[in-house]
């Protein structure tokens, strides 16, 4: 195919890659299907007898402008980033139940005298805030494969709106737990230097950090396209 023809159509995948956000792998694995189907189309214009320009002209107007095509791409990668999201929320959130005490057992400061009622109550609060965040990333997952199977536009919306409630939830999830460890190594200097404490915080914070960039990722091709 002719170079001139080749810009016309990698110009108008341009345009429409602009519009797009999401995980980066399935939005190049769209865009390579884009561009497959229009490479198609010229091919078949210009077996048909018509020019090569005439014929990336005639695909690239078929196919669409990217105004036209990104909000049905879109919607692929919003429910794709949300997807991804709640796994990783349901999977740290069910990791952190199990391991959270692993992190206290055995050590110095456990035998002494109990810690103040609102390191308590935050304690408290950490797991009913990570206990929520997993029944809404399960949820989550739910109105997903929903949404994969039906066309009807409730459980887009329904899924939005648990997006939204499990990104909350897992920010205040993270507020959370940097303020018990604060806490934590406040009341008992011993902490700083207990193994499972410090293996505890450079696992939370990896996490913390990922699961930020996922929240991140979807929060962005989330957004109404007349936002962008």
């Amino acid at each position: 195919m002719p170079v001139g023809d080749d810009v016309l159509v990698e110009e108008h995948l341009r345009q429409l890659a602009a519009r797009l956000h999401g995980p980066r792998r399935l939005r190049a694995d769209l865009l390579t299907e884009a561009r497959h189907g229009l490479l198609d189309a010229v091919e078949a214009y210009r077996d048909g007898g018509l020019p090569g320009d005439e014929a990336a002209r005639r695909a690239v107007a078929e196919f669409g402008t990217p105004a036209q095509l990104a909000p049905a791409y879109q919607a692929e990668l919003a429910v794709a980033a949300l997807r991804r999201l709640a796994l990783w929320i349901v999977a740290f959130a069910g990791v952190a139940a199990i391991a959270g005490d692993l992190t206290w057992h055995g050590s110095s400061w456990s035998a002494g005298p109990p810690p103040p009622t609102g390191y308590l109550l935050l304690s408290r609060s950490v797991d009913v805030i990570w206990t929520a965040a997993f029944l809404f990333g399960a949820a989550a997952l739910v109105l997903v494969a929903m949404t994969g199977r039906s066309s009807r536009p409730g459980f887009t919306v329904a899924a939005h709106a648990v997006g939204i409630l499990l990104t909350g939830t897992a920010v205040l999830g993270a507020v959370a737990g940097v303020g018990l460890f604060g806490w934590s190594i406040a009341l008992w200097d011993a902490a700083l230097t207990w193994p499972p404490m410090i293996v505890g915080m450079l696992v939370a914070g990896a996490a913390h950090l990922w699961l930020g960039r996922a929240a991140h990722t979807w929060l962005l091709a989330a957004r109404p396209m007349t936002t962008r």
